[in-house]
């Protein structure tokens, strides 16, 4: 969906905040990077487990007559293993204390953590109280704490969690809020964000940020009406909306079919401020316009975008060959890729979906040959969007079975162990009542991307040639040979250099 690519104020903050943590280790905090004795893990765990229900004395006998080194390293490990169950590591918090552990606000936290998602808003209250007054809240307790409480609807206790913070010595400050707000409106909490902003507003006065991540969070969930409301709220309050707000409401708008009123957007920017238009609002627009077709509008803000001194690149470049080549002006589209200097996988994917537009795949797969000649790798989407070219997207019917789809589907799907998968495509498949849904290309290649995978797309491929489909062959084996392993993955581009450079004569 939509993701701002600039980091923010708040997003900055953070970050110095915690290395501003690091940088002040105590001298028990570096002890923590010694390793943690497994089998002293597993007794303690076993021993939480097993009594977690039982009197607190007994479990705290227990731990005392087990040995192990309570270290921060070790603590957290027992935390690890209890990822959402609050009542042992609960009292293993309790034990720590007992035993005075000088506790820092990385295991608090990490208490803090489990008990939101465990659901416990009592305890988790308790826990906020104690840091307070122990001096251990940063702002990641203000991350933690406000995401459990936004996820549980416990709404009131957002707002008096800073109310609780600021007794505590915790002043209110806009730069926190706007990391708690972002960090809300990523996880799709925006309504919950800005019930905090409208409660808090006499105590932290919302800026331009405050609004934006409140903008971005309404377009990322699809409701443009309560984003327009908070983007005309920040324009009567005197905010200039800056570019990122700006970027998200034209791509909502354009995702929604609000195409004219995204252009009316993007033609007051042009007006206001043609000169500081940035490449990436170009980019957008020139996008849209050239997936509906209007390339007349897309060459306008190209040649706009070089006026003002705009390089284009690639990702530009490809959408504008994607929009020719669909218009059915191939020549064109490839005189633009022979013009690009330093073509990269934007060009490339513009050029053969294009051609899949036009229901040419044999040409989109003479492409990718050429794509792979020239040193350009291709990535999974490349080959999901050549199957769907080839195969359609329900997959190819036939009645030879070599070239039958399904068949090497379902017979892939009882080989790798998924018997039951392959019963129900069946089933499906099988009842003429019922439309076969879309077919999973990305499921299909990741079933098969092991090294017996890597047998099969040989074999595959062998027999695809066998009945003239030499364009599938070559994608299946091409996948097989670089795709099909998480090595062969991380070590393709590596070796298309090489072999690139060993193709190419020296100057």
């Amino acid at each position: 969906m939509l993701r701002l690519t600039k980091l923010t104020k708040s997003s900055v903050k953070l970050l110095h905040l915690h290395l501003q943590y690091l940088s002040t280790t105590t001298a028990a905090a570096a002890a923590a990077v010694a390793p943690v004795n497994e089998a002293h893990l597993l007794r303690v765990c076993t021993i939480l487990y097993q009594q977690q229900y039982g009197s607190d004395t007994k479990l705290q006998t227990s731990l005392t007559k087990t040995q192990f080194d309570l270290t921060h390293e070790f603590f957290l490990q027992v935390c690890n293993k209890f990822p959402f169950s609050w009542r042992p590591i609960y009292k293993f918090h309790q034990f720590s204390l007992s035993q005075q552990f000088p506790h820092t606000p990385t295991t608090y936290n990490k208490v803090l953590d489990i008990a939101g998602k465990s659901r416990n808003v009592d305890l988790l209250w308790d826990l906020c109280r104690e840091m307070g007054e122990l001096r251990l809240v940063n702002v990641k307790t203000y991350i933690i704490a406000l995401t459990a409480l936004a996820t549980a609807r416990e709404l009131k206790k957002c707002v008096e969690f800073f109310h609780l913070m600021n007794g505590y010595g915790y002043e209110y400050k806009v730069e926190t809020f706007n990391t708690v707000v972002e960090i809300l409106c990523r996880k799709k909490l925006v309504a919950e964000a800005k019930h905090l902003v409208m409660k808090l507003r006499d105590w932290i006065k919302p800026n331009a940020e405050t609004y934006t991540w409140l903008v971005y969070g309404f377009c990322d969930i699809g409701d443009l009406i309560e984003a327009s409301k908070i983007w005309n709220s920040m324009v009567d309050e005197g905010f200039e909306p800056d570019f990122n707000a700006i970027e998200i409401m034209l791509e909502t708008l354009f995702k929604n079919n609000k195409f004219d009123q995204g252009l009316k957007l993007f033609q007051s920017m042009r007006v206001k401020e043609v000169k500081s238009l940035r490449l990436s609002t170009y980019r957008l627009v020139i996008k849209w316009l050239c997936k509906k077709g209007k390339m007349g509008e897309s060459y306008v803000v190209f040649e706009e975008m070089q006026m003002n001194g705009i390089k284009a690149d690639n990702e530009i470049l490809g959408s504008i060959i994607y929009g020719l080549v669909s218009k059915g002006r191939v020549r064109e589209g490839f005189k633009v890729l022979e013009e690009v200097e330093n073509v990269d996988i934007c060009v490339y994917h513009g050029m053969i979906k294009g051609l899949l537009r036009l229901k040419r795949a044999s040409d989109a797969t003479q492409v990718f040959r050429e794509m792979i000649k020239r040193g350009c790798e291709p990535t999974m989407h490349t080959y999901v969007m050549l199957l769907q070219g080839h195969l359609g997207k329900r997959g190819r019917k036939g009645e030879d079975p070599l070239v039958n789809f399904d068949t090497i589907f379902v017979g892939g799907l009882v080989k790798v162990g998924k018997s039951l998968e392959a019963t129900k495509y069946v089933e499906r498949v099988l009842d003429r009542g019922i439309v076969v849904p879309r077919f999973d290309y990305n499921k299909f290649l990741h079933c098969f991307s092991n090294e017996e995978g890597v047998v099969m797309f040989e074999v595959m491929a062998g027999k695809l040639r066998e009945v003239g489909l030499f364009d599938l062959a070559d994608i299946f084996a091409r996948y097989g040979e670089k795709m099909a392993t998480r090595d062969r993955r991380r070590n393709r581009g590596i070796e298309s250099e090489e072999e690139s450079s060993i193709a190419s004569p020296p100057t």
